[in-house]
């Protein structure tokens, strides 16, 4: 079996596994304890209670409430409407009635009164709720003083019954959306790793790719009258590919951290092959490498736009440092067109970038020289904090 199909398998697995794990109960779960009715039902059944007609409708109408009550008490939007509050207080009615009424073990709907609240009821009515069943419970049946179980005992279970069914419903829920949650984060894990390698590879090969061209075009021009130097732009082109598999390579495992004094290099090289005198000026201290790696990027960017998009003959790099910031100007004397050569490149790229440097705290800016030519500016913190995933946002595309 393939390795993709290996892999599919134990996603299958893991996804089984997932969805066999406990989750909160259900409203089923809550129906057996009906069965605490079935005194008040032997004694109808025996004609032990007297006026068994109301009797035998205060069951029926408790029961068939109950189970309407615990029914909506699992669905949120159902739990929180006014019907579930009079349904709950249509129970308390009949329940107060028949304890009242009849005492003995009729006074056992207290305690399924009270794990009907704990389904509906939440927070500060769910505490004074219970409580005032508990006490009520226990006041009537030391008033009637027949019921099956000491009055404190009822009280007592009165009040653990609901307060157990809140618990154990709020921390299932809570288990629940955790669960979601977790699943959100490792499907937005993965799309925020979909973004980074898309837009790292876009931004790779479309700076290789460029230079290639421009260095093919070189070799091309110069085979003719000097083959010694067109041996060395297809020698250039080599190393430039291999390089760029590297570069990819370490874009997929996400390990890859630009130099700028590298950057700076290949771009002196794209630029002299294509015919563009480069000039590179650094001053200020070391940078953070984070810093650096944005810069190439910057760097990359806009040897790419000078090299496809202008006619300059001169291109200067400036580096500047303090202790606080770092600014790079990049700035060509070409003539920028009016529109772009390619269609869906103007802006995108620079504006990918532009994204990508707010999210460390810097600044891109770019447009037509005061000079003529055209200028690109970026600035960032001397020790940039690291990149968000998929902080860019889209993956930027070449243009200036």
């Amino acid at each position: 079996m393939s390795r993709n199909g290996r892999a599919a398998r134990r996603e299958r697995r893991r996804l089984r596994r997932e969805g066999r794990r406990p989750g909160p109960p259900g409203p089923y779960a809550l129906l057996p304890w009906l069965l605490m009715g079935l005194g008040s039902f032997s004694n109808l059944f025996q004609g032990e209670t007297p006026n068994p007609w109301i009797g035998g409708i205060g069951l029926l109408a408790f029961n068939s409430l109950y189970i309407s009550v615990v029914f909506r008490g699992f669905v949120k939007e159902k739990r929180e409407s006014p019907v579930s509050y009079v349904l709950l207080g249509a129970m308390a009615a009949i329940t107060f009635g028949l304890a009242i009424g009849y005492g003995g073990s009729w006074l056992l709907f207290f305690p399924l009164l009270s794990l009907a609240c704990g389904t509906i009821l939440r927070h500060r009515w769910l505490a004074a709720g219970l409580l005032g069943l508990a006490v009520s419970a226990c006041l009537i049946a030391v008033w009637r003083d027949d019921s099956t179980s000491t009055p404190w005992t009822l009280g007592y279970g009165t009040f653990i019954s609901g307060a157990v069914t809140a618990a154990i419903l709020t921390l299932s829920e809570t288990v629940m959306e955790l669960r979601s949650t977790r699943q959100e984060l490792a499907r937005t894990a993965v799309e925020k790793e979909r973004l980074r390698f898309s837009r790292d590879l876009h931004d790779l090969l479309g700076h290789t790719l460029s230079v290639i061209v421009v260095k093919s075009e070189a070799a091309r021009r110069l085979a003719p009258r000097d083959m010694d130097a067109a041996l060395s732009q297809v020698a250039d082109i080599e190393s430039v590919g291999r390089q760029a598999l590297t570069e990819i390579r370490e874009a997929v495992t996400g390990y890859r951290e630009g130099s700028l004094a590298t950057e700076l290099d290949r771009a002196g090289s794209a630029l002299t092959a294509a015919g563009i005198e480069p000039s590179v000026r650094r001053s200020g201290p070391p940078l953070a490498p984070q810093t650096e790696a944005l810069l190439g990027w910057v760097v990359r960017e806009a040897v790419t736009n000078v090299v496809r998009h202008s006619t300059a003959t001169v291109c200067a790099f400036v580096v500047e440092g303090t202790s606080g910031r770092v600014r790079l100007t990049v700035t060509d004397d070409g003539r920028t067109p009016a529109a772009p050569p390619t269609p869906g490149i103007g802006g995108t790229g620079l504006k990918g970038l532009t994204e990508r440097l707010a999210v460390s705290g810097g600044t891109l800016e770019a447009g037509p020289g005061a000079a003529g030519g055209f200028v690109v500016t970026a600035e960032l913190p001397a020790d940039a904090p690291e990149e968000a995933d998929g902080g860019a946002g889209t993956a930027p595309t070449l243009g200036p």
